[in-house]
């Protein structure tokens, strides 16, 4: 079954990122898990003292050991190499720009909207626009705004998937979230927005805000990331599943069709 609320599907992502960890199998395993799930894509960052192209390379290690999850590094990359993500893993390949190009084809662009200066490029050229908020009503807003750009720059606006990109702590297991945190909306910090709670609660929060139509899904980041991310997957999701709000299998093989996007004029999927 495919799930929607409110206003369309709702698509979730997660990161993967684990800090001082540079075995490929130990991200191969992450990757499954979340997988498991049925979420859209996983983002994997460059930083930790890597090389950009780490993460990309670490990711085309991950993808044939993965069916149908998109891949994302969320670092700057040479085209070619990127190109050679979705090939390998037969279009599930992402791209992580801040500054997007339209010339360039086949995988999902994605973008961090979160600034103001970058939300009109975003607008025009990106697939996916993340963006950090602590409440519903600042979601909505920036979707909105999105939103606007996109149809002043001549594109539809529901060709964009917006997601809101939260830190998420479930070290709470299910313990009622912390005021100022789930049901009373994540708590700004320096690294952003946070959710702290447990995954029913934070279930509750995603469906109310894509109820709402703030966002098209969330980008989840795990404080630790085993615990946090199976505590996602087996808790969260596994609730929305049960509501019918989520996906319970991948409808199609890429991140494009994971995401409901048309594939662009003039491009073709990857062998």
């Amino acid at each position: 079954m495919t799930g929607s609320y409110g206003r369309g599907l709702l698509h979730l992502a997660a990161a993967v990122d684990q800090a001082g960890v540079f075995d490929a199998e130990r991200y191969v395993e992450l990757v499954r898990l979340a997988e498991s799930g049925g979420l859209d894509f996983v983002t994997l960052d460059g930083r930790f003292g890597w090389a950009e192209t780490d993460a990309l390379t670490v990711l085309a290690q991950v993808a044939p050991h993965t069916r149908r999850i998109g891949l994302v590094p969320m670092a700057t990359a040479p085209q070619d190499a990127v190109a050679h993500l979705d090939r390998v893993s037969q279009g599930r390949a992402g791209w992580w720009s801040d500054t997007p190009e339209p010339a360039w084809p086949h995988p999902v662009r994605v973008a961090d909207a979160t600034e103001g200066s970058a939300r009109r490029a975003a607008a025009r050229y990106a697939d996916v626009a993340l963006v950090r908020a602590a409440s519903s009503a600042q979601a909505a807003a920036v979707r909105d705004e999105l939103r606007s750009h996109a149809r002043e720059s001549g594109r539809e606006p529901d060709a964009l998937r917006v997601l809101v990109s939260l830190l998420v702590d479930l070290g709470d297991g299910e313990c009622a979230a912390e005021p100022g945190h789930g049901g009373g909306g994540p708590r700004q910090t320096v690294r952003g927005p946070l959710y702290r709670g447990g995954p029913v609660d934070l279930a509750e929060l995603i469906a109310g805000w894509h109820g709402e139509g703030a966002a098209d899904g969330f980008h989840l980041v795990p404080a630790e990331p085993r615990r946090d991310l199976e505590r996602l997957v087996n808790g969260t999701v596994a609730v929305l599943q049960h509501r019918g709000l989520f996906r319970t299998f991948y409808p199609g093989s890429t991140l494009r069709e994971h995401l409901g996007l048309a594939r662009p004029a003039g491009q073709f999927a990857a062998p």
